[in-house]
């Protein structure tokens, strides 16, 4: 029960986390032009294509306790290296293309004579924006979350390399059922965990 909690908690936290983030990319994506902006969109969907071990590896330079940003933010008490928010981080981090994916075409798809129309009306930008484009991306943002959700309860590579496996902290379900496996007896285990994994994904 503690396993399926955790998985649970690091895949509405990494949702919560990149949703805002996730929009905001969307939104950049499909209405604005600008120089890089493949490069950009190439970025943002690296993890899709790298190994997850990479992706998790760069996690533990930057975020660990000795790395840049984990120096940084260590003494503001934000610690994720070995922690449940570091499993989230990265669910975040893998599942990210995803979500932006969704968004993007959502927004594509709505139609861009409304937001003018209420440009010429006295609307400001962010009003259009929250009133209009945000209202018609809404499916957008829902499979996006649901995508990205369904990642995080998958994910693996990165998961272990940035936090490892420690049970009541990081492991979640992938963890639980890959050391179930190796654990000589575990086979009923990782079976039941399997089927639990199946059950949240049919979910």
């Amino acid at each position: 029960l503690g396993v399926i909690e955790l998985s649970l908690r690091v895949g509405l936290a990494s949702v919560a986390a990149s949703l805002p983030v996730a929009v905001a990319v969307a939104w950049l994506l499909a209405r604005r032009q600008f120089p890089g902006k493949t490069l950009f969109d190439a970025a943002v969907h690296l993890p899709l294509v790298l190994p997850p071990v990479v992706v998790g590896y760069a996690l533990l330079l930057a975020f660990g306790r000795h790395g840049p940003l984990g120096a940084l933010l260590e003494p503001l008490g934000i610690v994720f290296a070995f922690r449940w928010t570091g499993a989230a981080l990265a669910a975040a981090v893998m599942g990210f293309p995803l979500m932006v994916r969704a968004i993007r075409l959502s927004i594509e798809a709505a139609d861009p004579r409304l937001e003018a129309a209420a440009r010429t009306l006295g609307a400001g930008p962010w009003r259009v924006f929250f009133t209009i484009t945000l209202p018609l991306a809404w499916p957008g943002l829902v499979t996006g979350a649901l995508l990205a959700f369904a990642r995080a309860l998958g994910e693996f590579g990165a998961t272990i390399t940035f936090v490892s496996s420690i049970p009541g902290e990081t492991q979640t379900l992938p963890l639980a059922i890959y050391g179930a496996t190796q654990t000589p007896g575990g086979d009923l285990q990782a079976l039941r965990l399997s089927l639990v994994s199946v059950a949240l994904a049919f979910a």
